[in-house]
Order: structure tokens, then sequence, then C-alpha cells
């Protein structure tokens, strides 16, 4: 394993439909990443698709959105990896060999190698299936890739399991921030105008940005996946208008002790690199506790219990948790 590896998470304003607009966005991106010397970039989820629009339409057009892992997309992805000797994740809905359509993000390794990994909790559409495996892989650096996108992040059973498998690095694309939570003290909407009058009013979309609904609202958790399970994470999130809501952006790389290495508040597209020190991982309090695990009191873990819902049902639903249940 090398001592160090340079990674870059991005931020950006897709276009809803436009997957040649959001490739021309992702070319740049690359581009950029080679001269800084980046060998792994992130880029945000479903990104060459465009996200937020996808609930509203009809299956049919969901499908017409959707490529196989070896079509024009990724193959264009694929060839700039190639080009540029660097490692480049990108999002995008995948028509799989059964049929079934995904929320997918495909890791492209600069020999040619390209790793898909399905949303395990997709919530998007209901023509869109969720994925049942965990995605983690050896990269030419020595050093094992995981990836989760999006939900999958939030519950605290992927990252641990995407640890215990061996990754070191967690891929994190997202299109977050500014969502319209049910739950009351989480997230919610950024009025459209703040954003449209950003360079009007650059104060109001920072706060917005770096507020509750932004980066406040990452910092609640995202350190600790990252600290309890002992994995640097490369967070890449798209920004703007998305729809009907605001995307935050805040473009971010951690260490295994929660540590923010680089980050963005940007109201724009960009880009922020930093070295992971990979000398950090033996020692780091994660990887420590981990080795203390008592697994055969984990079976909790793996049963079902009452009031499971599906991804759709728990994202949308109005409806309480009964905490009463055990």
């Amino acid at each position: 394993m090398t001592e160090s590896l340079r990674v870059a998470a991005a931020q950006f304003q897709h276009r809803a439909n436009d997957k040649a607009y959001n490739l021309g966005r992702i070319a740049d991106f690359a581009l950029e990443a080679a001269r800084r010397g980046v060998q792994l970039l992130a880029l945000p989820e479903m990104c060459i698709t465009g996200y937020w629009h996808v609930p509203k339409l009809d299956a049919a057009a969901v499908a017409a959105l959707a490529e196989p892992l070896d079509g024009p997309s990724i193959a264009a992805v694929r060839a700039l990896a190639m080009e540029h000797g660097i490692g480049i994740g990108v999002g995008f809905v995948e028509r799989g060999d059964d049929g079934r359509l995904y929320n997918a993000y495909a890791v492209c390794l600069p020999g040619g190698q390209v790793h898909c990994h399905r949303k395990l909790h997709a919530f998007e559409h209901p023509a869109i299936a969720s994925g049942d495996r965990y995605t983690v892989f050896d990269t030419p650096w020595g050093v094992r890739v995981g990836v989760l996108i999006c939900w999958d992040n939030n519950l605290v059973e992927n990252a641990r399991a995407t640890a215990l498998l061996g990754a070191t690095v967690l891929l994190a694309p997202h299109q977050t921030g500014g969502t319209d939570s049910r739950s009351p003290n989480a997230m919610k909407k950024i009025p459209l105008s703040v954003w449209r009058n950003r360079h009007q009013d650059p104060a109001a979309i920072e706060a917005a940005f770096r507020g509750p609904n932004g980066r406040e609202w990452l910092l609640r958790w995202l350190p600790a996946r990252a600290h309890d399970n002992g994995l640097f994470i490369v967070f890449a999130n798209g920004v703007g208008e998305d729809d009907d809501e605001v995307r935050t952006g805040n473009a971010m790389v951690l260490d295994p002790y929660g540590r923010i290495l680089a980050e963005t508040w940007a109201a724009a597209d960009a880009l922020v690199d930093a070295d992971l020190d990979l000398g950090l991982l033996p020692l780091c309090s994660g990887r420590r506790w981990m080795q203390g695990r008592r697994p055969e009191l984990y079976g909790v873990l793996t049963e079902g219990r009452p009031g499971l819902r599906d991804a759709r049902a728990a994202r949308f639903s109005d409806a309480p948790v009964d905490v009463s249940q055990p």
C-alpha cells in the first residue's frame, strides 16, 4: 500500500436529462483533477442523468434515461480515466442485466476496470430497484475502496460492513442538503430565491449552505461514519437548483478521525482535494475499537423487526415510528 493517496471531491449543478452537458462537466473536472495530481476523483450521485426531476417522470421516461454499465456514458468516463491516468466515480441510472433499473455509481479505474455499486436504499422512483450487495474493491494504489450512495451512508450498518470488508476509503456520492425531511428537526428546504439571488446576496446563500440545512446537518453524522469505522470519506454532492430543491454542495474529504481535510461551501461548481495519510489507519480509534468487537452479541442486527418498511415508505411516510416496540 502506498503511503498516501491524493483524492478529490466535486460538486456541480447538473442539468436534468442532459447527459451531454453533464458528461462535459465531468470531463472538465477530470482534467482539473489530473492537473492537481489527483489519483481518485468522486463526483455526485446520478450526476450523468440529473436527480430530483426523476421522481416526476413516468416509468418509461426513467427507463429511457437508463444505460447498461457498458453503455456510452460510462464508456466515455472510462476513456477519461484511462486518458488522465486517474480513477473517476460517477452516478447514473443503470439498466442491469436482469432488466431492472438501479441508482448506480460506476468507478472507472485508470487500467480500464469498472466497478459498480447499486444504491442499497433507493427511493427515487418505483421503477428503480435497490441493490443487494456491498461494493468494495482493490485499486492500483494498494488501497481498498468502498462506495455507499447517499442514504446508504445514513444507516450505520452499511458503513461498518463496508469497513469490515476491507475498505479504507469510502466514496460517498450524494444529492442532499435542502431536502424536505419528514423529521421536524432535520433538514428543510432552502427557498429557490436564495439560490437565484446568490450573486446579489452572497451572505444569504453562504448562511444557507453552512447552516442546519447543509453543512451543520452533515456534521451531525458524517464525521462519525469516518471516525467509528476508521475510514477516509470522500463526500461529493450536487449543488444549486435541482427541480424544486436546492442542493448545498459542501464537497468534503474527511480522515479516519472524522477531521475535515478539505471542504467548500461555495455556491458554485467546485473541486476540493486532499492527500490521505494512509499511515493514520493502523492506530486510529475506529480501527482499534473494531478489534474489540463481540460479534456473538450482534444477532439483533440481522433479525427482522416490527415496523420495517421498504426504502420508499421509510423515506416518504409521515407515519411516526412506534418507539414502544422493542
